[in-house]
């Protein structure tokens, strides 16, 4: 009795102890916000096809809380300030169109490549099989590119290629598929309209109608990797969302432009091919090993295919520009540095420097859902480059990379 007792007494002393030290303790208080830093004097490239030749910008807490021409933007108390007198300033570059790697420590590298290349996103289409890419996609480590995905894609089947896509051949199939990948959270779903050359069965009309009624279903978008104009004309009668590639297979003509113009949410994700000339590759000298460098350097031009190509696609890509045609960037592979690549090319084609830098912004970045992103805005997260020349200038300026910012944070290059 007495030690059941005091042990009930000691008991109580304790609760008491604890009682006092909780009472006693300082009240929690809020975190205080960082401070603001001001970045002054820059040419501002907005991202919505705006520019701002003298403007500064306000970033608190990894986000844009004003933007707007030197002298028109109120410097908060106590803000720290940044002179980018002679530089310029754009959102950084998104990436609507990517394979890459599907393991974890893989995956992470891949974006953190791309993040010093000054990408903050990355479109997985269509070959993440597995888990990892869609828990990457969640875990959203900081300092890294973000990434989106279409989980597995769908296709007819196709022996001897991968398997990771799902094979297909009836409709109950192809919404089970859809359905498949709804359940696992994926951002879009990607089909491929294509016979690879007369090797395999394409996706047929009733196939890729059904993917898409079941995909809008299940509040999903549809993108479509297409070869040939008349596919692309049965998809957008279907309503696709988007094209992974342009039309490669031959001139596009009137009726597929009045097409999409009457479709003007479409998205064209254009992944121009290899120009087939000789280019300036010695900005990457530095960045990736010399070897890979004089790989690149070495690689044979000049080939008509190459040539024949890319003048298919550059024209069709020009025509879609000028039409009002939303267009979107990506490349297709797993380069990091690929981005300003394609954006050399887009310009090749005729499009112009600022359509380009607007497409490869705000305009992927819609195309990936990341409504936050994109634009030097008030409100927006503050994802940026600080460019040494002007890419308005030369398209090929957007290399000159003297800092990459992700939700306010320089980026370790």
């Amino acid at each position: 009795m007495f030690a059941r007792s005091a042990h009930r007494c000691a008991t109580l002393w304790s609760l008491l102890a604890l009682s006092l030290l909780v009472a006693c303790a300082p009240a929690q208080q809020p975190a205080a916000p960082s401070v603001a830093t001001v970045y002054q004097g820059a040419r501002l490239i907005l991202g919505d096809g705006n520019v701002i030749d003298n403007g500064s910008f306000v970033v608190q807490d990894g986000r844009f809380t004003a933007v707007g021409a030197t002298g028109s933007v109120t410097l908060p108390a106590g803000a720290a300030t940044v002179d980018l007198a002679g530089a310029t300033v754009m959102p950084t570059l998104i990436d609507g169109h990517v394979h890459l790697s599907t393991t974890r420590e893989g995956l992470i590298d891949d974006l953190r490549k791309r993040a010093s290349y000054g990408v903050s996103a990355a479109f997985g289409m269509g070959m993440d099989g597995d888990a990892v890419p869609l828990q990457v996609r969640d875990d959203a480590a900081p300092g890294i590119a973000l990434y989106r995905s279409a989980g597995r894609g769908i296709t007819t089947p196709e022996p001897g290629r991968t398997e990771v896509p799902h094979w297909v051949t009836s409709e109950d199939e192809a919404r089970t598929a859809v359905r498949e990948e709804a359940a696992r959270g994926v951002d879009i779903i990607k089909i491929w309209v294509d016979d690879r050359n007369g090797q395999y069965e394409r996706l047929t009309p009733a196939l890729f109608g059904a993917i898409i009624a079941e995909a809008h279903a299940n509040n999903l978008r549809v993108t479509a990797h297409i070869f040939g104009l008349q596919d692309a004309k049965d998809l957008l009668s279907a309503g696709i969302d988007a094209f992974a590639h342009g039309v490669r297979a031959e001139d596009i003509d009137d009726e597929f432009v009045t097409m999409l113009q009457a479709r003007p949410a479409v998205v064209v994700v254009p992944n121009l091919p290899s120009r087939g000339v000789a280019t300036d590759l010695e900005w990457l000298r530095g960045s990736i090993p010399d070897d890979q460098l004089q790989t690149l350097i070495d690689a044979p031009t000049g080939q008509q295919a190459a040539l024949d190509a890319f003048g298919i696609q550059a024209r069709n890509l020009k025509r879609l520009s000028d039409a009002g045609v939303r267009i979107a960037m990506g490349t297709d592979g797993n380069v990091p540095w690929g981005p300003h690549i394609e954006m050399e090319d887009m310009v090749a084609s005729g499009m112009n420097a600022l359509d380009v830098l607007t497409a490869a912004t705000s305009v992927s970045a819609a195309y990936l859902q990341l409504d936050d992103r994109g634009v030097l805005a008030a409100g927006k997260v503050a994802d940026f480059l600080v460019l040494d020349a002007n890419p308005l200038d030369d398209i090929t300026n957007t290399r000159r990379i003297r800092s990459v910012y992700l939700a306010g944070e320089a980026v370790a290059r």
